[in-house]
């Protein structure tokens, strides 16, 4: 007998010890998915609940409001629209400034809905966390409200897309500390009441915020800085 025919049968019997091998679907229909420990996903799921009909509302108000006002505002300055059907320019700027109000209050409402209706965590259930939010709420509001003294309606309801220019930027208190205080004192007020609210998904919906708002600024900046060069410009010419 051959060396090879003495050593076939071993070679074939020690296949036969190996596992099967796995298909690459089948294998991964053999995984019992439910032994994974996943704890931050279930604590996710126990806490957040994405499919509320009351958290579909608020994500889309909160998606909704910027896109609304920043196409209104760009068809207002393209075709002066608003401002013939309303007969000036004011009066259309605070027509779509009311609007936006009223966006803006049903926004918050229905995130404050969602943020008492679904579970709260205990890890946030602290003096510290709910004394942050206070301060929050605070200093959202002085950020809100000073802002809105500084610009006018007209300045903060996008005035500039109807036209009504102001004089010069303005640089003083808030605008010193920050360019938009008026979305992230807004964002701050979300924010802290996630905090008192101890609401995992008040955190959620304010991330939300943020990231609309901080893609309407990168819209709405630009397009604003070119509205005063286009005037600049004409004041040079006349």
């Amino acid at each position: 007998m051959r060396r090879g025919d003495a050593a076939a049968p071993t070679n074939q019997e020690a296949e036969n010890h190996y596992p099967p091998l796995l298909d690459c679907c089948q294998g991964l229909n053999n995984i019992d998915y439910s032994k994974m420990d996943l704890p931050l996903m279930r604590e996710f799921q126990r806490h957040v609940n994405v499919l509320d009909p009351g958290f579909c509302v608020a994500a889309l108000a909160i998606v909704f409001n910027p896109l609304f006002w920043n196409v209104v505002a760009r068809w207002e300055h393209r075709t002066r629209g608003l401002s013939r059907l309303f007969g000036g320019p004011y009066v259309a700027c605070y027509s779509l400034g009311f609007v936006i109000i009223l966006l803006n209050v049903f926004r918050s409402h229905s995130m404050t809905v969602v943020m008492k209706t679904q579970a709260r965590w205990s890890v946030m259930e602290r003096a510290d966390v709910f004394y942050a939010g206070i301060a929050l709420i605070v200093l959202g509001t002085v950020l809100v409200v000073s802002s809105f003294l500084a610009l006018g309606f007209t300045g903060t309801f996008l005035g500039d897309y109807f036209g009504i220019l102001m004089d010069e930027k303005v640089t003083g208190f808030p605008f010193n500390i920050t360019d938009n205080p008026m979305y992230w004192g807004s964002t701050a007020n979300y924010l802290g009441l996630a905090f008192i609210g101890a609401s995992p998904v008040g955190l959620v919906l304010t991330s939300m915020v943020a990231t609309a708002y901080k893609v309407a600024i990168n819209y709405e900046g630009p397009f604003t800085v070119q509205i005063y060069q286009q005037r600049n410009q004409r004041c040079k010419v006349e």
